[in-house]
């Protein structure tokens, strides 16, 4: 193991990095489409309701690495023998797409839950005093349901974090697959999974203790 550290120590932690940065990536994407998909759960019109409820099982329903492949190898093909466009993407883009349309599919669910769980008195006050449907929605709602959904949506990072991994069948440079080229040199395997497993826990445990904090701290603001 001690060799594993450091002679490859680098190594893996710039793997980590990659897998943090492509978390990132994949959450930020995510949440916008989990916050026009939750919006659009939660509207009073059923054509939106059926959108928003057939993303959110198709996506769901698909195993992220048929997802990923999918994505990496089916949208370019589509694109150039359907639709005339010959495109490429890279392993970070592929990555990004596909991690941001599976954390997004449960992020849609997670902000649809926190905008119902806000008293609908709060949104018939505001449109009392005047305010459009989408400013009260805006000002009055949302800010009340963030607070609520700020632990899951570190949960539903904690959960991407853990998924780039899959993502390693499209060759992007994350922390299983840098392990896998450690192996491959090294026919270290047990020492370099345990090495990748001790960097997982740290990061992870990391998260979940920030996760648990800012639960404490909206439970203790809501008293």
């Amino acid at each position: 193991m001690a060799l594993i550290i450091t002679k490859y120590g680098r190594l893996l932690l710039a793997a980590m990095g990659q897998t943090l940065v492509l978390a990132l990536y994949g959450l930020f994407f995510a949440c916008i489409i989990g916050m026009i998909f939750g919006l659009l759960s939660v509207l009073k019109n059923k054509a939106c309701n059926i959108i928003a409820a057939i993303f959110v099982d198709v996506i769901r329903g698909v195993p992220m690495i048929v997802l990923a492949y999918f994505v990496y190898f089916g949208v370019p093909y589509c694109m150039k023998n359907i639709i005339g466009i010959p495109i490429t993407l890279s392993a970070l883009q592929a990555g990004t797409i596909c991690l941001a349309l599976n954390c997004g599919a449960y992020m849609a669910e997670i902000i649809r839950a926190g905008i119902q769980s806000v008293d609908v008195g709060q949104m018939e006050a505001a449109r009392s005093l005047g305010l459009p449907y989408w400013r009260a929605m805006v000002r009055v709602v949302l800010p009340q349901a963030i607070r609520t959904m700020i632990p899951s949506i570190i949960n539903q990072f904690i959960i991407t974090l853990k998924d780039t991994s899959i993502l390693s069948v499209i060759g992007f440079p994350e922390l299983v697959n840098t392990a896998k080229n450690v192996v491959a040199n090294t026919f270290m395997s047990f020492q370099t999974w345990i090495v990748v497993a001790i960097m997982y826990l740290i990061v992870i445990t990391i998260l979940s203790r920030v996760a648990k904090v800012l639960e404490r701290r909206m439970n203790r603001d809501r008293q």
